[in-house]
């Protein structure tokens, strides 16, 4: 593949509408009324048509869809031996809207081993070829750290693993044993996906937990060692890229503010080779913070919403192009939607006829951009 691997110049970030059928079997399933091998099938199917559709659009990665999971993040925790899925009573409070209850429980030592994301990630591979590559997403190492102390999380954290050092390495290592075993079923590309650093750009998020008294600064250098300890070593081939966004739920969002607070930690100092990044309404700030961006690395800008159905102004979506290229030269820069469509299994308030739609503006704009 060598230089045929992400970022692409129209790209998208991964998760897509689920099917109402696949919703319901999903549903069924938890109700027992039917099997898990039944349910495998239906997601099998759903996937398959899913990539045909990929493929139609003229896009070259391939992915799921996210179809086999509820949470863009939470299923991936689940899978790491000594982590279980708990309901709180509670989700996370978006604007105007709260989020489903699942969170998570640490049981005992954190392991990468045997994790089924290997294999959902091979039934994505027999769809390569030689126009495409398929991308495996994954929520960034900070998010599980973030999850582990979310709330009342911490006190079980804390009661099996004492020491935060000792934590922190064995999520690398578990996080570094997934990475070797997609790589191992020929992944060649992996996004984390990261909204850890959104709580830094929200100023009232950060005046709310200052009894903490921990500093900005602390927090974004442990969550910047956790990330890069998870990359060590990881094969020259894999190109690891990495999504940053405010929350993306039912078409609402969970924090607001500008890249700059956390900009000099994530754009310069996170060794992944391309950053996807929300740009697409005035919370998301200026493009002044991709000035830290280091010279080694593509930014992906997220500049048509997927939580509307409107369809952007191609003139408005290319002059603020121009304004990013001020910052970070034109051909290190590609174009994609802000996030994914269904980050959870809800999905965005739009319909897939407006989903693809999307995606063929972000196509085109490219193609008058780039050439």
């Amino acid at each position: 593949m060598g230089n045929f691997n992400a970022p692409f110049r129209f790209d998208y970030v991964g998760s897509f509408l689920r099917p109402v059928h696949l919703k319901q079997a999903r549903a069924d399933f938890e109700a027992g009324q039917i099997t898990k091998a039944e349910l495998e099938s239906i997601e099998n199917e759903a996937i398959t048509n899913l990539i045909k559709k990929q493929k139609a659009a003229g896009y070259p990665v391939i992915t799921d869809g996210e179809f086999r999971r509820s949470y863009w993040h939470l299923d991936f925790m689940w899978g790491l031996e000594g982590i279980k899925h708990i309901e709180l009573d509670h989700g996370y409070f978006f604007h105007g809207e709260e989020t489903t209850h699942g969170s998570v429980h640490v049981t005992g030592k954190i392991s990468g081993k045997q994790h089924p994301f290997v294999e959902h990630f091979k039934f994505v591979k027999q769809f390569e070829d030689e126009h495409t590559i398929a991308r495996q997403t994954i929520p960034a190492p900070a998010q599980l750290l973030a999850e582990l102390f979310r709330e009342d999380n911490g006190t079980q954290t804390l009661a099996v693993y004492p020491d935060l050092e000792e934590l922190i390495q064995d999520i690398a290592q578990a996080y570094r044993t997934v990475i070797r075993d997609l790589y191992d079923a020929g992944c060649r590309n992996i996004q984390f996906d990261d909204c850890t650093w959104g709580m830094f750009c929200d100023k009232n998020y950060w005046e709310a937990r200052q009894e903490d008294s921990v500093s900005l600064e602390e927090e974004a250098e442990k969550y910047l060692r956790l990330n890069n300890l998870a990359l060590e070593n990881a094969p020259e081939d894999l190109v690891i890229t990495t999504h940053v966004c405010r929350g993306n739920y039912h078409s609402t969002w969970a924090s607001s503010g500008g890249y700059e607070p956390i900009a000099p930690f994530l754009f310069a100092n996170e060794n992944v080779s391309a950053y996807y990044l929300e740009f697409d309404d005035e919370r998301s700030g200026g493009f002044e913070p991709l000035r830290f961006v280091s010279d080694d690395k593509k930014v992906v800008l997220g500049l048509v919403t997927s939580k509307s159905p409107i369809l952007e102004e191609k003139e408005v979506i290319k002059k603020r192009i121009a304004k990013a290229a001020k910052y970070i030269p034109l051909d290190r820069l590609y174009l994609s939607p802000q996030c994914g469509f269904a980050s959870c299994e809800i999905g965005n308030k739009l319909t897939e006829e407006e989903q693809w739609a999307k995606l063929a503006l972000v196509k085109e704009i490219a193609k008058e951009v780039w050439g």
